[in-house]
């Protein structure tokens, strides 16, 4: 036994010939493609649409979604892949891709054939996008804290409240919104309902555009729900049990979150080992001093700790071994941190440079800090890994 697993048999990471020849389509898509407008995208905080259908037509969007709703198929290895090697260069890029994950996954584990055809199937052509508003004013980490309502009426529902830091809101054609049908009773999770909600409905409105200190050009939106109709037939699962949906998405989602903070580590490490070599100081490259090699070598230890932690949280979720749902809290907190640790050292490794916005490092230390603390804060995270120990001992 090797607690809190039940077999050493869990430590283990599958990864075939498909995942490292997708590898290298994303690898050449990324170097012919999003390289080349990476820093266009962080100066112009915008992504351009051409370079997301380039995307959308090597079939990215529909990664990990089945085949019979129009997807590519794959398995969480393979999103993990792609989310890395995006990041790798453009972490506002990764995220755009993958904030569809955050609508699709709920939808496919707990919506109606019906909601899966008509909403899954598009997104996974690429010709929709999906976002997903659980973050309120008032409550985050929090879920149960949400005050958004939804009010029963014969054929709808009628939501009120306000959505706040909504990746992907501007162009998100569906959007899955949590809301209250039920004041919070004993069990204070209790009366969430999911909905989906499609850009054109009535009494549906996307605020202001919440200006982050990273991510620039996939910065969140507020969204306005002032007396939106929802047909019944747009619930997700069953009324009131929302919350338990939500956080099994979550489980599933911080894989993706984990992947892309190994991507910034990732383009962090690359820029300090090349700059290292390439400067020089007393005569020499700044590589053969212990104070900047150390640095290299700490940021290369925890890459790559925090890669194999993320392909086996990844492993085990398609493996439906629920052991995962650890897993993927001890790859998001800790990649995310070691994803922080690498820009910041990176920062060190360029010196003065580093803090050069034209050089292109210091983003990642501003892209890094927000991995820590959407997806559920690392402060979640540990709360999680906690909770799973007290009850397996």
């Amino acid at each position: 036994m090797v607690f809190p697993l039940s077999s050493i048999k869990d430590f283990k990471i599958t990864i075939g010939d498909e995942h490292e020849l997708f590898r290298k389509t994303v690898r050449k898509f990324v170097e012919e493609d999003l390289e080349p407008i990476a820093d266009k995208i962080e100066k112009n905080n915008e992504i351009p649409m051409e370079v997301l259908h380039k995307a959308k037509e090597l079939g990215f969007m529909g990664i990990g979604i089945p085949e019979e709703y129009g997807g590519q198929g794959g398995d969480n290895i393979m999103m993990a892949i792609m989310t890395e090697e995006l990041a790798r260069v453009s972490p506002a890029f990764a995220i755009a891709v993958a904030i569809n994950y955050v609508f699709t996954i709920p939808v496919l584990l707990f919506g109606t054939e019906e909601q899966k055809r008509k909403y899954i199937t598009p997104i996974a052509s690429g010709k929709s996008f999906g976002a997903h508003a659980n973050t309120e004013p008032v409550a985050g980490s929090d879920v149960a804290g949400i005050q958004s309502e939804a009010k029963s009426y014969r054929d709808i529902y009628v939501l009120t409240g306000r959505k706040t830091l909504i990746t992907g809101a501007d162009k998100a054609d569906f959007f899955l919104v949590s809301a209250r049908t039920n004041p919070p009773g004993e069990k204070r999770w209790w009366g969430i309902t999911l909905f989906i909600i499609e850009k054109g409905f009535e009494g549906f409105k996307i605020g202001q555009r919440i200006n982050t200190m990273g991510m620039r050009g996939e910065q969140p939106y507020e969204l306005i729900l002032d007396d939106v109709k929802v047909p019944k037939n747009n619930v997700l699962g069953d009324q009131d049990e929302g919350f338990k949906y939500l956080l099994t998405t979550y489980d599933h989602t911080r894989i993706a979150v984990a992947a892309q903070a190994v991507g910034i580590a990732q383009g962090a490490f690359e820029k300090a080992l090349k700059y290292s070599r390439e400067r020089h100081a007393f005569g020499r490259p700044i590589i053969k001093f212990q104070g900047v090699s150390f640095k290299i070598s700490d940021i290369l230890m925890e890459l790559e700790a925090a890669r194999l932690l993320t392909y086996w949280a990844a492993t085990l979720a398609d493996a439906k071994n629920q052991n995962y749902i650890i897993a993927s809290s001890l790859a998001k907190a800790y990649a995310t941190e070691a994803a922080e640790k690498a820009a910041l050292l990176s920062i060190k490794v360029h010196g003065g440079y580093g803090v050069d916005s034209e050089v292109g490092v210091e983003k990642y230390l501003r892209d890094a800090v927000i991995t820590t603390i959407y997806e559920g804060t690392n402060d979640i995270q540990r709360l999680t890994i906690a909770r799973i120990l007290e009850k397996r001992t």
